[in-house]
């Protein structure tokens, strides 16, 4: 005999597709709004474990304002902290962090892909669409799309694999080139594994918190453990596309011609240049400093410098003091932490892509010619605008927040926009200003924080539902512009 249900009582099936038909019902009509929305839960989720008593080293709650910015810290993979992050969590509270900073490496819209993955169990057109605007944004405009975008539909399935592979061979490979410098050190054994760990895993997801007192002072001569942070954090930043598509590249057969995209190419060939540029401009401008470097010779002044430029990127390690540096350094600095990293990295800002567009659009109105050519390939107009879009709104949310904090704090202007791009860009450098900031300022960074991570375009697509169609057009007239 067929069971039958008692009347008036819902089938955990029928539940079940209704909860699911629900979340694809709004997820379809807006992808980004659900993608903002899960990251809001978790953080949400995130502020509710870390203010539990048992997340602290004396057993009490911590105050909202800290575990709202800890967790938004966490999730956005900033690395900028209101608490001592060492002495305050207890390892209940490090291992929140340990397991937020990896959540939030994947990314806003591929997360909420790989939720709708698990509500639906198949990852359909829709999670897919998702996923692979989190790696190419034009995707959440209407229209086409152009072939040569970094990640196609067909490939989001390898994207969401390379995601968890790269992760974890990455800070695998890291933590044991990390664990052996920590013995020699002196750190006891179980000590020093979890450290390695914890360390990787910050410079893969370009977070930048330190699980002990000292941070990286034990550590500020060793080359070793400063180069595997250096390798982790440029790999985190470069994106999961440009990691696939060098990981398929490997794997083809001896012989073949290796294929590399636009993407990639502007990605690695931009990254480089900045870092170099990073890299001459620390060493003119420090090389004088007796704080910094110097009373560093030359070799130790250009490794140092490196690494500098290496973490202004997204990184967030640090073994010098940031407010040691001087005004023009700190310049260079939120120049190098508006950029960030590559499209569908774990690193912010406007993204290193954004600027070559940017870049090769004034390169071609100095020419004289239309198109935007890069190593043959015409780049089309909407890419621009797009481009455009993504730095305006940066400016814009960095400007508010400044102006802000300024009335807030009262602090100078170069730390207050110091701090603020951080936050931004989700760098974790600060001039010891973040920590000191009153309740209200803590939510304003806060929300700078999320606005940088969620990304302004996606943020923007939200809000504005930038899938509308135009049904007409008005009459062209030519404004002066110069």
């Amino acid at each position: 005999m067929r069971a039958t249900l008692a009347p008036g009582r819902p089938s955990s099936t029928t539940v079940g597709s209704r909860v699911r038909e629900a979340v694809n019902g709004f997820a379809s009509r807006s992808p980004s709004r659900f993608a903002i929305l899960v990251f809001a839960l978790l953080i949400l989720v995130f502020t509710l474990l870390f203010s539990l008593p048992i997340a602290t080293t004396t057993g009490t709650t911590t105050p909202l304002a800290d575990a709202l910015f800890t967790a938004v810290s966490v999730i956005c993979v900033t690395g900028l902290a209101t608490v001592d992050m060492a002495t305050h969590w207890s390892v209940f509270g490090h291992t929140l962090v340990y397991v937020g900073v990896q959540i939030g490496a994947v990314g806003v819209l591929t997360m909420a892909s790989i939720l709708g993955l698990v509500i639906s169990r198949r990852l359909g057109l829709r999670a897919k669409l998702m996923a692979a605007s989190d790696s190419n944004p034009l995707r959440i405009h209407a229209g086409p799309v152009a072939e040569g975008q970094a990640v196609r539909l067909g490939d989001v399935g390898k994207l969401l694999i390379t995601v968890a592979l790269s992760m974890v061979v990455i800070e695998g490979v890291i933590a044991l080139l990390l664990f052996p410098r920590m013995l020699i050190a002196g750190i006891p054994l179980g000590t020093a594994l979890w450290e390695s760990v914890y360390y990787s895993a910050m410079a893969f997801t370009n977070t930048g918190f330190a699980p002990n007192v000292e941070g990286l002072t034990a550590f500020a001569t060793d080359y070793w453990f400063l180069s595997a942070l250096m390798i982790g954090v440029f790999l985190g930043a470069i994106g999961f596309p440009v990691i696939l598509a060098i990981a398929t590249n490997l794997r083809r057969t001896p012989g073949r011609r290796r294929r590399w995209s636009i993407h990639v190419k502007l990605t690695l060939l931009t990254s480089v240049i900045l870092l170099v540029a990073g890299t001459v401009l620390y060493i003119v401008l420090e090389y004088d400093n007796p704080k910094t470097f110097g009373h560093l010779d030359a070799g130790h002044t250009v490794f140092q410098a490196l690494f500098l430029s290496t973490m202004t990127r997204s990184g967030g390690f640090s073994t010098i003091q940031i407010d040691d540096l001087h005004g023009s350094s700190l310049l260079v600095s939120d120049m190098l932490m508006f950029i960030g990293g590559g499209s569908a990295s774990t690193a912010g800002g406007i993204k290193v892509t954004t600027l070559a567009v940017l870049f090769l659009a004034a390169f071609a109105e100095a020419r004289g010619v239309e198109s935007m050519d890069a190593f043959r390939r015409r780049i089309p107009i909407d890419v621009l605008r797009l481009s455009v879009a993504v730095a305006l709104w940066g400016a814009t949310i960095v400007a508010v927040s400044t102006i802000v904090l300024l009335q807030i704090t009262k602090a100078p202007l170069e730390h207050v926009l110091f701090d603020v791009i951080s936050a931004f860009a989700t760098c974790g450098l600060s001039t010891g200003l973040t920590e000191k900031l009153p309740d209200a300022g803590v939510y304003v960074m806060a929300a700078t924080m999320f606005c940088g991570r969620v990304g302004t375009v996606t943020l923007a697509a939200a809000l504005a539902q930038s899938q509308r169609k135009q049904l007409f057009h008005n009459p062209e007239e030519r404004p002066l512009v110069g």
